[in-house]
């Protein structure tokens, strides 16, 4: 009989996906060790020490060593909430300010450079001119966890992943980026602000505006989704309505 493989899960602090990806490895019989974590967090020593056949990140927030990869005798996936054109941090928000029709899911081999391994497979879906970063994130989630069921009916039956054409894209977004995006200018059009508070609205999250030394965050428009509204004549370029300290 066939030994049950050892599996390496890595995931985020709360989340609820990640924790029925999860819940479907152990039900399946594999030898799970599991961490979650946060932004910031540590990798824990006994995840460096791991040594088994399968490594499963999912939105994971640590970037793996080279010899924990190399630890992972058959497989080292990762599952990233975004298509290949948007490696690193934000890939939703970017997507979001370029108005992209698509956007999705990817999963990919796993090499010590963030999102440059091979990409095995993507889900696309489709971006409608309502979404925001909370309605778009939602179904970005959706469509990770569906695709974390493919690869693992794959590795259940023994068949090998898949080997998709896609590429990365050329630029590795970062959390700096996302902040650059976050910044609104007095001088900007109103077409430009409206697509920055778009992209960058999310609960606490907020576009922000800088002057005179102080920070100046967009406030909740009645109903609770941030708005902007075009300038009247008095206004000054660029201006925005619902903007407070």
């Amino acid at each position: 009989m066939e030994s049950p493989p050892r599996v390496l899960f890595l995931g985020k602090a709360g989340d609820a996906h990640g924790s029925e990806a999860l819940a479907l490895l152990r039900r399946s019989g594999a030898l799970v060790t599991a961490f979650h974590g946060d932004w910031g967090d540590e990798l824990p020593d006994a995840a460096r020490a791991w040594r088994g056949e399968w490594i499963v990140s999912y939105l994971s927030r640590w970037i793996l060593p080279a010899e924990l990869l190399a630890r992972a005798s058959e497989h080292a996936i990762n599952f990233h909430p975004a298509t290949p054109d948007y490696p690193g941090f934000g890939g939703i928000n970017q997507a979001l300010y370029r108005g992209v029709e698509t956007f999705g899911a990817t999963c990919h081999r796993m090499h010590p450079a963030v999102d440059s391994g091979p990409v095995l497979a993507v889900r696309r879906f489709p971006v409608y001119p309502h979404d925001g970063v909370a309605s778009l994130l939602e179904r970005t989630y959706d469509a990770q966890l569906q695709l974390f069921y493919e690869m693992f009916d794959r590795l259940q039956r023994g068949d090998p992943l898949p080997a998709s054409a896609e590429r990365w894209g050329g630029r590795v977004y970062t959390r700096r980026d996302l902040d650059d995006l976050s910044r609104i200018e007095p001088a900007m059009p109103a077409d430009e602000v409206a697509r920055r508070v778009r992209a960058t609205s999310f609960g606490a999250f907020r576009p922000f505006v800088e002057l005179g030394g102080f920070r100046f965050d967009l406030a909740d428009a009645p109903g609770g989704a941030a708005q902007v509204s075009q300038p009247h004549e008095h206004d000054p370029p660029g201006g925005t309505s619902g903007v407070r300290g």
